[in-house]
Order: C-alpha cells, then sequence, then structure tokens
C-alpha cells in the first residue's frame, strides 16, 4: 500500500483530484486512567502540563488519522482531504474522550 496523503486542505496544490470517493472516518475512544489522572490533577495544580494526557492525545490523534488513511486505501484512494478532527468526551462521568478524524477520499 502506497502512502496516503493527508490534507487539511480541500484541494491539493499540483494534484487534481481525478475522482471523489466518498468521506471517510477513523474513531478512536480512549479510557482515562485513575493513576494518570491524579498525577495530571496533581501537575495541573502546581502549573506543569500534563504530559501523561498529552501522549494519550497525540496517540489517539495518530490512531483515528490511520485508521482513515486504511479505509480511503481500501476505497482505491491515493489522498484524503479536507481532514477535521473532532475531539469529545463521553462517558456516563465524562472518562473517555473519543477522537474522530475524517475528510475525502480521493484519487488524484
Amino acid at each position: 500500500m502506497s502512502e496516503i496523503i493527508v490534507s487539511t486542505t480541500p484541494t491539493l496544490e499540483g494534484r487534481p483530484a481525478q475522482h471523489y470517493l466518498g468521506i471517510v472516518t477513523g474513531e478512536v475512544i480512549v479510557g482515562a486512567n485513575l493513576f494518570r489522572d491524579l498525577f495530571a490533577s496533581v501537575r495541573d495544580i502546581v502549573g506543569g502540563r500534563s504530559g501523561a494526557y498529552e501522549d494519550v492525545l497525540q496517540r489517539a490523534r495518530e490512531q483515528a488519522i490511520g485508521e482513515m488513511r486504511m479505509r480511503a486505501a481500501t476505497l482505491g484512494a491515493n489522498a484524503v482531504v479536507g481532514l477535521d478532527l473532532d475531539y469529545e468526551v463521553i462517558g456516563s462521568n465524562g472518562s473517555m474522550l473519543m477522537v474522530s478524524a475524517s475528510g475525502t477520499a480521493i484519487v488524484t
């Protein structure tokens, strides 16, 4: 499988879309870890950054984009344009985070 180009722009400069294949998405849901939450809240109190949360958020974002790329590849796309990332806190007590990536799969 060749690399799927992903762009937040609606077009790729110098590579016009030949075919639009439809919307593709990728979703990841991550649960909060009790010990990480306690450590993060202590850091927040003393004014530091929460590296643990930043790492989890980065991994979730990369996984959602990766899943979206795989779905684009199965359609025969070589690019996804108009990438949109959304973050949502879910669960009865807000203990989970959903990261979703969506865009339009195209052939250039």
